[in-house]
């Protein structure tokens, strides 16, 4: 009998250290559990925006804009009642790399078609399955893709806006970088998917623009070390390849204008600060969104729960922005 109590105990001694050694050497464990987490907060954040959606929005959903990859898709939404061809705004989702759809932002793009643009959500191959820099890649083939088709879709072809949320901010802010510099999209081996002249402007809500900020300390540690490895393959924010994705320090005057916004609670706020200084500096009109104290704290990713007085600001000064620079 003792003899089985060894072989049980040893058996689960051999399960926990292959389990751990699994979490160490592999982010898959640990890119289910976010995926898992992530899918039913934003399922939830979306479903409590479906009493603001009009009725006077069409829908397309399904489209592909690289014929032959299943994570190419993308869904359009414009006023029903359009009778011109509207401004775009193409919204990259969050989900730190490794999870979230464009099916999460459907609502909440509808309330934003309404105000008068054809708005589209694309999604993209998730980390760790595809890495850097195919999320930027895949951006600016969508871009492409509408620009060729901009009759059929409605879109007025020289009136682009990036947009994005968390790890889609930081996505679409970097594809601006490839629209705006040459050299640096030549850096990057990213072709452009539209020209800087037709990008009128971007829309950048709680983003990681300068990830070499991030430290390994922490409440959100693990899930740094988890994003990193999975999208960058090292868990060291130190380490040179993570400066690859940084957007701040390559900023320059041809970069369009920007609205910025973030939490007053939200651990990423010092980057979106940053992002908005640098900026500013450079020239470059930015419009930006901060709060210096909110109660309750704004949490990241507050503007997508449109109940909320924080959120309904910030949807309005997103439309302000857009209708500015249109």
């Amino acid at each position: 009998m003792k003899h089985v109590r060894l072989i049980v105990a040893a058996s689960f001694a051999l399960v926990a250290i292959i389990g751990y050694a699994a979490f160490k050497l592999t982010p898959w464990p640990s890119v289910w559990l976010i995926r898992h987490a992530y899918h039913d907060h934003a399922s939830k954040a979306n479903a409590s925006l479906a009493p603001l959606v009009p009725g006077r929005v069409s829908a397309t959903y399904d489209l592909s804009y690289s014929r032959g990859e299943g994570d190419a898709s993308f869904d359009v939404f414009a006023p029903a009642d359009a009778t011109r061809p509207l401004p775009v705004v193409v919204w990259v989702h969050g989900g730190g790399y490794v999870a979230g759809s464009r099916s999460d932002l459907s609502n909440y793009l509808q309330i934003l078609a309404a105000r008068g643009f054809v708005t589209v959500a694309i999604d993209y191959s998730l980390a760790p399955g595809a890495r850097f820099p195919t999320p930027v890649k895949q951006t600016n083939q969508a871009l492409a893709y509408l620009s060729a088709h901009a009759d059929e879709l409605h879109i007025d072809s020289r009136r682009f806006f990036l947009a994005g949320d968390s790890a889609g901010a930081q996505i679409a802010a970097q594809t601006a970088l490839v629209i705006s510099d040459s050299s640096y999209a030549k850096s990057l081996g990213v072709d452009a998917g539209i020209s800087r002249s037709t990008l009128r402007g971007i829309v950048l809500y709680c983003g990681p623009y300068d990830p070499t900020f991030m430290t390994s300390e922490g409440m959100l540690a693990d899930f740094k070390r988890t994003v990193l490895l999975s999208y960058m393959g090292t868990r060291d924010p130190n380490d040179p390849r993570v400066a690859a994705i940084a957007v701040t320090p390559h900023l320059s005057s041809s970069y369009p204008p920007a609205f910025i916004s973030v939490g007053n609670a939200d651990p990423l706020a010092p980057q979106s600060r940053a992002l908005a200084r640098t900026l500013a500096e450079l020239g470059v009109p930015v419009d930006t969104l901060f709060f210096a104290s909110h109660t309750p704290p704004l949490r990241h990713g507050y503007q997508a729960l449109l109940t909320t007085d924080a959120a309904r600001l910030a949807l309005e000064r997103s439309v302000a922005f857009l209708t500015a620079n249109m």
